[in-house]
């Protein structure tokens, strides 16, 4: 528990610090202005009873030193309720180098659109923007998903007819200009809104003509002469109220038809998980316990109990939705392959049993139209000769495939270990899951830190031309970047989370989803059996 407790006062603290985005000064000059901040405009749009999910909140931290640091990646990311319709909001932090879009900050505001598409969502814009942070233009202008991508998906997801909402309150400038004005609402405050594709001294550069910001692109130069923005609010909180307005008149769409009923919480107590979890991340322990303390009721239903011991796989609901469950078992259980001298297998590792195992399942839940969750504490694949022979390749390839194809939707968390090809298998960022949440103390990386330090000194030790590092400098970086927050901060995962809030994600990421009808067929392409 003390080991948990820890780790979570660390995710406190983190995020603490993150809310302050710029630092209290900037803020203070923010709001002198009449400006909400980026946090407060999102809380002003929320329904207050409703519970919301925070994505990519770690994006950038520890990066960007040189440049004074990017703290959430330049922009709040919510998905949460808007008179009582979910959505994902964005809304740039102008305390962060004026909103400028640092090459994170373009990731996650395609990582927004994606989940917007995917489930077929509304998305609003809270634009306060000085466009390209230009020092590092090179890295985010000009590569396919760069920053005119976002374009791209405005357009794209006005084609699918997903609503999108902007509000401009603040700069929106160049190449950002567009993102409002290709949005299906395009709302501006009057004194601090302004967008125009060049400001004041680029034109200046650029023509030679003498004009200030309101007469170039302010609330009434764009409203009521080029007709480029729609209405003039005359502060953040009525054109936040109108926000709400728009979102309440909408009409409601076909949804996809995931079985859900009434919510029970889990009859085991959640908070057990902390105790349950090791510190020491190569002991055992039982994660048919973590499960029970996820599900409705405490009530799990196995598949193939018997077969394939080092993966868990069943049926249950999570806040009234029917879900089913993969899931890495870390307890050591006894064999069930002929002839293995030591009767025994340590979980965490894939078999083939297993592996056959989880992938007859993931079709099944494709035939029932039953969304999966994915819980990962796996160090690979079993190697050695006895696996190859037995088809080790095989059945994982196999594994992967019906993972891969699956066309219901996926979520995962990084619980304990996620390492190499285990990473893949069970649905890591590479095959889309719709969100991807890490617990504190996860890692993530190609092997473990003990096993790649000792093979990287080998390397090193090896090459004579090179000054080789001691064990203990590699073994200091390798473990930094096994961090779940070395992850969340290049958003491999959406964010670290405290396993009590497992079930909130899982249940309001099933109700996104249940937004977006299936249209696609299962289906599966060559595999060896």
């Amino acid at each position: 528990m003390k080991y948990m407790q820890s780790l979570l006062a660390e995710l406190k603290d983190k995020t603490e610090e993150i809310r302050l985005g710029g630092g209290l000064q900037k803020i203070a000059k923010h709001k002198a202005k009449g400006k909400k901040t980026a946090f407060e405009r999102i809380e002003f749009l929320l329904d207050k009873d409703k519970e919301y999910i925070e994505i990519g909140i770690f994006a950038g931290d520890g990066m960007y030193k040189e440049e004074g640091g990017c703290p959430n990646g330049g922009v709040v990311c919510i998905m949460g309720y808007v008179s009582g319709r979910l959505c994902i909001i964005l809304s740039n932090d102008a305390t962060v180098k004026a909103g400028a879009w640092f090459p994170i900050t373009g990731k996650k505001c395609l990582r927004a659109q994606e989940i917007a598409m995917e489930n077929r969502i509304p998305i609003i814009y809270l634009v306060d923007s000085a466009g390209i942070y230009l020092p590092l233009q090179s890295e985010i202008f000009a590569d396919k998903e760069h920053f005119g991508r976002v374009f791209r998906n405005n357009a794209k997801l006005s084609a699918m007819g997903v609503p999108q909402i902007s509000a401009i309150m603040g700069s929106c400038v160049a190449g950002g200009a567009y993102l409002p004005i290709m949005s299906d609402y395009a709302m501006i405050v009057e004194g601090t809104g302004s967008v125009y594709l060049a400001g004041p001294y680029l034109v200046k550069s650029s023509i030679g003509e003498d004009v200030d910001s309101e007469t170039l692109g302010g609330a009434f130069s764009q409203s009521a002469i080029s007709g480029v923005t729609d209405n003039i609010y005359k502060d953040d909180a009525s054109c936040l109220t109108a926000i709400r307005s728009i979102m309440d008149r909408m009409g409601h769409f076909e949804k996809a038809g995931f079985d859900r009923k009434a919510s029970l919480p889990p009859k085991k107590d959640q908070e057990d998980i902390y105790e349950i979890l090791p510190e020491d991340r190569s002991r055992p322990y039982e994660m048919l316990e973590i499960i029970e303390r996820l599900m409705d009721d405490s009530v799990f239903e196995q598949y193939k109990e018997e077969y394939g011991k080092t993966i868990l796989c069943g049926w249950g609901r999570i806040d009234g939705w029917s879900v089913g469950i993969v899931a890495n078992q870390r307890q050591i259980v006894k064999a069930n392959q002929p002839g293995n001298k030591k009767e025994m297998q340590v979980g965490g590792v894939i078999y083939s049993d297993s592996a056959d195992k989880a992938a007859r399942f993931i079709m099944n839940c494709n035939q029932q139209k039953i969304p999966l969750v994915f819980l990962q504490d796996v160090t690979g694949f079993m190697v050695g000769s006895r696996s190859e022979q037995g088809g080790i390749i095989k059945d994982g390839a196999k594994l992967v495939s019906a993972m891969a194809n699956s066309v219901v939707p996926k979520f995962t968390f990084i619980i304990g270990n996620s390492y190499g090809a285990g990473n893949y298998a069970l649905c890591g960022k590479a095959y889309d899951p719709r969100l991807i949440y890490s617990w504190p103390g996860s890692q993530m990386a190609v092997m473990s830190g003990n096993a790649a330090t000792q093979t990287l000194f080998q390397i090193e030790q090896a090459n004579k031309n090179k000054i080789g590092r001691d064990m203990a400098t590699i073994e200091k970086n390798y473990n930094e970047q096994m961090s779940p927050y070395y992850a969340a901060a290049r958003l491999w995962t959406d964010g670290v989370i405290d396993p009590l809030e497992t079930r909130k994600i899982i249940s309001m990421g099933i109700e996104a989803a249940n937004h977006a009808p299936i249209r696609e067929e299962y289906k599966l392409g060559v595999i060896q059996t």
